[in-house]
């Protein structure tokens, strides 16, 4: 069991207050294991517990309504969880699930209180202390902070001095000046580049491969290197993403999410060293772990593979909407129903048919995004400024590549001709428009969903959507579509996002396009929300949809359209005489078929059966 003593080295908190007054609270930890896959604290609970990780690793989601977490960070060894626990009783804004088995210390909030409820002067100081560094998060992250709300704590900054001048950054914080300067210049979007887990590892796997490969070429010693990779290693397994504060779209081509990076590798890396944050003579954010490189080499090399990462999970969330659609095709196979075209009666079909022609374009788009993610692998790493390898020592950008193939698993490719590779954008502008492509299928497929679906008594009906949600505030018993009317929402946007890439592709000039980080912008978010969007589709509508068998068969016996089938029985020349008369009459076909006695009831059954009016040559199977 662990003791007391070590609960208080462990716990950050306990480590800044009286021995006496630290043992008390680390009387309440209590030791726990998990299992990976077991959840640790849940979304919108009760917050009523701290814990402090000993082993194992806790991944901490968000999971957007119950559809598809979203990774923010994993925790290991030492760290604390639900510190805010002390301040009082709250909800859960994320979840925390254990990756690998977890041995931890978990106390009662309520106890731990407790115990600060009976000492006022522990209780100031405490509740300062978490105050103190929930405000420090909080202003880093905040999207549109005017200047004066770049508020520092006294006596808790450090100095820092830049091209322009000095400025004072958080203590605590790992960026600095050229972070914090970005912070005042860029409140544009209100989305800090955090939010972006993949680009955020992105750029941390580029700059471990540059401080291998810089090592390699004698440019630093092994101290530096080994410092560099242990601090993008934590970035990397989702440490300190949340250091990643400035706006995704800001000008300067990306320098200043460039910088951003430099300067948390640089200071957890001093850290790691056993020096202060800012000691930048012994790591330096430009000389040592930007050695060698450029924002114009490392910015599109970064956003590459973040896309084709964001890209594998694209197509693994899609491949389960095309198999929830062919799904729906087997268990329809045998539901007869009429073909549309321009929106008038067309044929028969089946709407197994249906579902699998669903399947299939999705399908075709997924073979579009592969081909178009395989022209992100030629990047330009050791091009530097222009692509001309200046600063670059030889034998860099070939190590660099290697390295990066290594530490990613994507087989990238050094360009050719540098010069080209970092002005050329050619491969956003590809694979953005595969996105596009998916999009307007994606709508079109969820806009005949919400036609099959309408009604339910003055429309298709042909298909039954599962029932979400009241679809009303004024007209009782009302439901709607809205899973393909956010998809359909979503479509949109992404279209717009691939305008703008075409615009920011064609907008740049001579040797770099310093529009690249509306590009990162459009893509970036196009991804995460086609991954939502699918596994939302999926879930909440694909999943649940039933057939309306009642509805299909009576629309098939009564539309003219059935006489086609008619013709080679009957003749073309009976077989119009029947539309007509059914037009005139309002009676069905079929129905005039039988009253007239043209054909047997066996004949009729032959004739009109699924098998024969889908598919009367045995090809359209998918």
């Amino acid at each position: 069991m662990t003791s007391t003593s070590e609960v208080v080295s462990k716990l950050a908190l306990l480590q800044e207050i009286h021995p006496d007054a630290a043992e008390r609270i680390a009387g309440h930890f209590k030791e726990r294991c998990f299992d990976p896959g077991d959840i640790i604290y849940r979304e919108n609970t009760r917050r009523d517990h701290l814990v402090l990780i000993e082993e194992g690793a806790v991944e901490v989601t968000r999971l957007n309504g119950g559809v598809g977490g979203l990774p923010l960070i994993t925790y290991g060894a030492g760290d604390a969880l639900g510190e805010g626990i002390l301040l009082g009783d709250s909800k859960h804004s994320t979840t925390g699930v254990a990756k690998t088995p977890v041995r931890a210390l978990i106390a009662d909030g309520g106890a731990l209180r407790a115990v600060l409820d009976a000492d006022p002067p522990l209780k100031a100081h405490i509740y300062h202390r978490v105050i103190e560094r929930l405000a420090e998060r909080l202003d880093r992250l905040a999207p549109h902070p005017a200047p004066s709300a770049l508020q520092l704590i006294p006596g808790h900054t450090r100095l820092e001095r830049d091209l322009l001048g000095e400025r004072r950054v958080p203590a605590d914080a790992y960026y600095g000046i050229q972070t914090t300067r970005a912070l005042e210049n860029f409140r544009i979007t209100g989305i800090p580049v955090s939010i972006y887990p993949d680009f955020v590892t992105a750029v941390a796997m580029v700059k471990l491969a540059a401080a291998k490969a810089n090592f390699d070429c004698g440019v630093f010693g092994i101290e530096v290197r080994d410092a560099i990779v242990a601090a993008a290693e934590e970035i990397i397994r989702g440490k300190l993403h949340e250091q990643f504060p400035v706006d995704v779209i800001q000008g300067g081509a990306g320098t200043s999410t460039n910088m951003n990076a430099n300067e948390v590798i640089a200071n957890r890396a001093l850290e790691l060293m056993g020096r202060s944050r800012g000691d930048y003579e012994h790591c330096s954010p430009n000389d040592h772990v930007n050695a060698s490189q450029s924002t114009n080499d490392v910015y599109p090399t970064a956003l590459k593979l973040a896309m084709l990462a964001g890209n594998k999970r694209l197509v693994v969330e899609l491949r389960e909407l095309v198999a929830a659609f062919r799904a729906k095709g087997r268990a329809f196979a045998d539901v007869l129903k009429m073909g549309r075209t321009h929106l008038q009666d067309a044929v028969p079909m089946t709407l197994g048919q249906e579902f699998d022609a669903f399947a299939l374009t999705i399908g075709g788009e997924i073979e579009s995004l592969e081909a178009g993610a395989s022209t992100l692998l030629e990047i330009n790493m050791g091009g530097t400024a222009v692509g001309t390898e200046l600063n670059a020592p030889k034998g860099y950008a070939e190590n660099v590549v290697s390295y990066l193939r290594q530490i990613s698993g994507f087989p990238f490719e050094l360009s050719t001709n540098l010069v080209e590779a970092t002005q050329n954008t050619q491969g956003f502008v590809i694979y953005s428009s595969c996105l596009r492509s998916l999009a307007l299928k994606l709508v079109k497929v969820c806009n005949d969903l919400r036609l099959l679906a309408s009604g339910p008594r003055a429309g298709f009906a042909e298909i039954r959507l599962p029932e979400r949600q009241p679809g009303s505030s004024i007209m009782p018993g009302k439901i709607n579509p809205v899973i393909p009317e956010v998809v359909n929402q979503v479509g949109f946007r992404m279209m717009g996002h691939d305008l703008a890439v075409a615009m920011a592709a064609q907008a740049g000039q001579l040797q770099l396009n310093v529009m690249e980080p509306v590009i990162a912008a459009s893509i970036l978010e196009s991804v995460r929300m086609m991954i939502n969007a699918s596994a939302t589709l999926r879930r909440n509508c694909i999943d649940g949809i039933e057939a309306s068998r009642e509805r299909c068969q009576p629309y098939v016996d009564h539309s003219i359209g059935v006489v086609t089938a008619l013709v080679p029985v009957l003749g073309y020349k009976i077989s119009s005489n029947l539309a007509r008369e059914a037009l005139e009459t309002g009676k069905g076909p079929v129905e005039l078929v039988r009253q007239k006695r043209l054909l047997s009831e066996r004949q009729i059954q032959e004739i009109l059966s699924p098998e024969r009016m889908a598919n009367p040559l045995g090809r359209c199977r998918a």
